[in-house]
């Protein structure tokens, strides 16, 4: 079965793998030499490399590594064949570094076999390889084989790229001086495929392209012919005849050994442990910039975890975070103005970054003095509210203060109740995850992060609270916790809680979308879902006690968003969220994975009024 060519554009998009510049354009060609090698690691496994060096090269004229690692191909492959971009930014390739791209083991051209999220290894003997070791290897061998190199290397990547990026951080080379991951994968318990520990179902088309291993050097897509094809323009149609997540994994992916990992592994076991890259980055001590975008559907935790846990593990570490207005990696492309679905955020944001920001980094750390500061700010913050970028010396900002918001009879407040909120969640009528049903059908999900949720008030399975008009300005800028006191006519259930940002009903856009109704507009600002079976530990499940109060606290992903005067500040919670996420079936089981529609439990819910949402607010 061959994928839909809608679903192949938005998968090379979002991967940042298409070269976009003019086909026409020779500067790469004209510029730059390539020369295509096999870079040998510690354990013998060889590397595909392709290496693009300046023509004006010379021992007077000495270059920096700048390089990215990648398990989505280094095409094109051949020596005769460009790319038409090089870097991460056209600023970047027209200042000229030795450009360097390779594939990791496993993938295309390299040798070796792949897994997920590679494992670090701590103490390491001569023999023992992970992405770090990988990183050091082909630094190490690039600076005694690539002649008039300055002694210096960088490295960036954006998703997938970004994890190798910010793993071979710990690759500790005294040549590498700069890196920055890009939307990182940190955690895959909290990036990417699960969000702590739910399936992110919306991820079920992108299987084959994780989860099937190649048998020879490959130039090409190996796994096309495992993709699931696409029937109808209402993707909804695709979930709800596949029936539950057990029932899809035993139609498509039973040969898929990613898959298969997933559907074994339902707690934080240690096999998802030890794919977590937070425990080992320890003693950084060069310059990263971190970068995410705050309406990014796939990797927004792992950029704000990296840069958080540096700042704490690392203090030699020059340590800088960005999070701008974007969907996964859209900063690397300019859209002029900038929008994110259906909102408007300003204009020429990517090329303020990557002129300002990115490029700023790179010359500084990989061409200037490295024990000077680059002079840019500790964290730079896109307001998603007041649509302006926030300069910041520590994140998140020490001015502010953790506000409590109860959540009380529909509405939010600063004081507890004393009552509680009820409603009926039924597993076979879930709740959706959007109202745009040409939407279920992309490669990976996007537009729901600022979608209009007007489409879930109402429902009786959704409870709503919302303020009164606010008569000033509130900034939330930092971490969110959800702190619910809840009980369930059952033994399991999931907590999905969306903070919204309600417009006034006079609102008037400074852009807008043809069809579009911005008065009262509900705009997801964060959200997260959370199955109380971890509610203690997420090593073991545990089961709920029918109808005993039990508190489930768990943070959203952070925030930066002024909810302006005139606006409401609004929070829904669901325990459906489909088919973004797959179905709790509210029954406990040992393996909720592998539930069946016989298992699926309707429940009365319960959310007491002290229930609260706790804020980071600037004072």
């Amino acid at each position: 079965m061959k994928i839909h060519i809608s679903i192949l554009f938005i998968f090379f998009f979002i991967l940042g793998h298409t070269q976009n510049a003019d086909q026409k354009d020779t500067f790469v060609k004209d510029n730059f030499t390539k020369k295509e090698v096999y870079i040998p690691m510690r354990d013998g496994v060889k590397l595909f490399t392709a290496i693009y060096i300046p023509k004006d090269i010379s021992n007077k004229n000495k270059y920096p590594f700048l390089m990215q690692r990648t398990c989505y191909s280094i095409a094109p492959y051949g020596e005769n064949e460009y790319r038409t971009k090089l870097g991460p930014n056209a600023y970047l390739m027209k200042d000229k570094y030795i450009f360097v791209f390779q594939d990791v083991r496993g993938r295309y051209m390299s040798e070796g076999t792949f897994t997920n999220m590679t494992p670090q290894v701590d103490r390491k003997t001569k023999k023992d390889v992970d992405e770090s070791t990988d990183t050091y290897d082909t630094i190490e061998w690039l600076l005694k084989n690539v002649k008039d190199n300055n002694g210096k290397a960088g490295q960036y990547g954006t998703s997938y790229p970004g994890f190798y990026t910010a793993a071979g951080i710990l690759a500790q080379h005294p040549a590498l001086v700069a890196s920055s991951p890009q939307a990182p994968i940190s955690d895959f318990w909290n990036d990417d495929f699960l969000h702590n520990g739910r399936f992110m179902l919306g991820y079920f088309r992108t299987f084959p392209v994780f989860g099937v291993q190649k048998t020879k050097p490959e130039n090409k897509a190996w796994y096309m012919d495992s993709f699931v094809k696409q029937t109808s323009e209402d993707g909804l149609k695709f979930y709800r005849d596949m029936g539950t997540l057990k029932d899809g994994y035993e139609k498509y992916y039973q040969n898929n050994f990613f898959m298969t990992e997933i559907m074994n592994h339902p707690n934080y076991d240690e096999f998802w442990q030890k794919r977590s890259l937070l425990p080992h980055l320890k003693n950084v001590n060069h310059a990263v910039m971190t970068v995410g975008g705050w309406f990014d559907a796939e990797d927004l935790s792992g950029p704000l975890n990296i840069y958080k846990t540096i700042e704490k593990t690392s203090p030699k570490a020059k340590n800088t975070i960005v999070m701008g207005p974007f969907s996964h990696g859209a900063w690397a492309q300019e859209q002029g103005k900038h929008f994110h679905n259906q909102i408007y955020f300003g204009d020429s944001i990517a090329t303020y970054y990557q002129k300002n920001i990115e490029t700023k980094f790179f010359n500084h750390y990989l061409k200037g003095n490295i024990k000077e500061d680059a002079g840019l700010p500790e964290a730079l913050m896109y307001d998603t509210g007041s649509k302006e970028w926030r300069e910041f010396a520590s994140y998140p900002p020490k001015n502010a203060q953790k506000v409590n918001f109860y959540l009380a009879g529909g509405t939010l407040k600063n004081t507890a109740g004393q009552g509680f909120s009820e409603y009926y969640s039924d597993p076979n009528n879930p709740v959706l995850s959007s109202d745009n049903l040409k939407d279920f059908n992309g490669f990976t999900p996007k537009n729901y992060m600022s979608e209009d949720q007007r489409f879930a008030v109402g429902r009786p399975d959704v409870l709503t609270f919302t303020t009164d008009v606010l008569t000033e300005d509130i900034s939330f800028a930092g971490e969110i916790m959800a702190k619910l006191n809840i009980a369930s006519s059952s033994t399991d259930a999931d907590f999905a809680v969306k903070l919204i940002d309600v417009y006034p009903e006079d609102f008037k856009p400074l852009e807008k979308k043809d069809g579009v109704i911005y008065p009262n507009y509900h705009q997801m600002v964060r959200s997260e879902i959370m199955p109380a079976r971890f509610r203690n530990s997420r090593e073991k499940g545990e089961a709920l006690v029918p109808e005993q109060k039990t508190a489930v606290n768990f943070r959203l992903q952070d925030v930066m968003h002024t909810f302006k005067k005139g606006h409401r500040i609004q929070i829904q919670i669901s325990s459906t969220w489909w088919p973004l996420f797959a179905i709790n079936p509210q029954k406990f089981m040992e393996n909720p994975n592998f539930a069946t529609k016989k298992d699926y439990t309707k429940a009365f819910i319960k959310v007491y009024d002290d229930s609260s949402i706790e804020a980071d607010v600037l004072k």
